[in-house]
């Protein structure tokens, strides 16, 4: 049983990066060929060398952020959760929480086929509704201009993304207080003192990270020495 049972699991993730891959490569020459089809339609082509100097100037850091999120997010996801985050995209606010949600619930740790599974379907989900949604923004949107436009709604939308990751974060945080309050701290001041490093918070995921996982070593390598004594 658990040897069909690993067969089973190794023809579907063969499947699901053949598909992967290819639904990645289409996606990439529409994305890419989308700004060049629209300008020779219109007769209006995109200046190469200008877009070449726009890339280079945001184009190193978002490359060291894409490879971050590959790495970080990828263990978490699984193979096609993976494919479904990164090809809709909108990871950070949606996708992550979903499937963490998810797991949560499940009760899947990490790295198992269960996890994989419960993070493709949760991904998925959510990329369903996001579409629904999006679909009847667009019909509402008119409709509801004057009440989006509202001032009274205006600190409520500047404050969506920081009152999701605080819910989300507030679950881990109480698990184990003394490993989360030094990143969390670390991070505030940060952020208090140098502003711009804000819109680099895909980046400073490998200090907090790299810290945490320091602490938590050093955590229990202590308890392993108790324990001995």
């Amino acid at each position: 049983m658990d040897q069909k049972k690993e067969q089973y699991l190794e023809q579907y993730n063969r499947g699901t990066h053949v598909i992967g891959r290819i639904v990645s490569l289409v996606t990439m020459a529409m994305l890419i060929g989308a700004p060049f089809l629209i300008g020779h339609h219109l007769g209006a082509m995109p200046d190469l060398k200008a877009a070449a100097k726009g890339f280079l100037a945001v184009g190193i850091v978002w490359t060291v952020s894409s490879v971050v999120e590959f790495l970080v997010y990828t263990p978490m996801l699984g193979a096609g959760g993976g494919y479904l985050a990164f090809i809709t995209g909108n990871l950070i606010n949606m996708k992550i929480p979903c499937a963490m949600s998810a797991r949560e619930i499940a009760g899947t740790k990490a790295g198992t086929p269960e996890n994989e599974i419960i993070s493709t379907l949760s991904i998925a989900t959510s990329s369903l509704v996001t579409i629904l949604v999006l679909a009847l923004g667009v019909l509402l949107l008119v409709p509801l201009q004057p009440v989006l436009q509202s001032e009274a709604l205006q600190p409520a939308f500047a404050n969506v993304v920081p009152a999701l990751f605080g819910a989300m974060a507030y679950r881990y945080y109480r698990k184990n207080i003394r490993l989360s309050l030094a990143p969390l701290l670390l991070m505030s001041v940060l952020f208090i003192f140098v502003p711009s490093l804000i819109s680099q918070t895909s980046i400073m995921i490998m200090p907090s990270g790299a810290l945490t996982i320091l602490l938590a070593w050093l955590i229990f390598r202590k308890r392993g020495t108790i324990e001995q004594r």
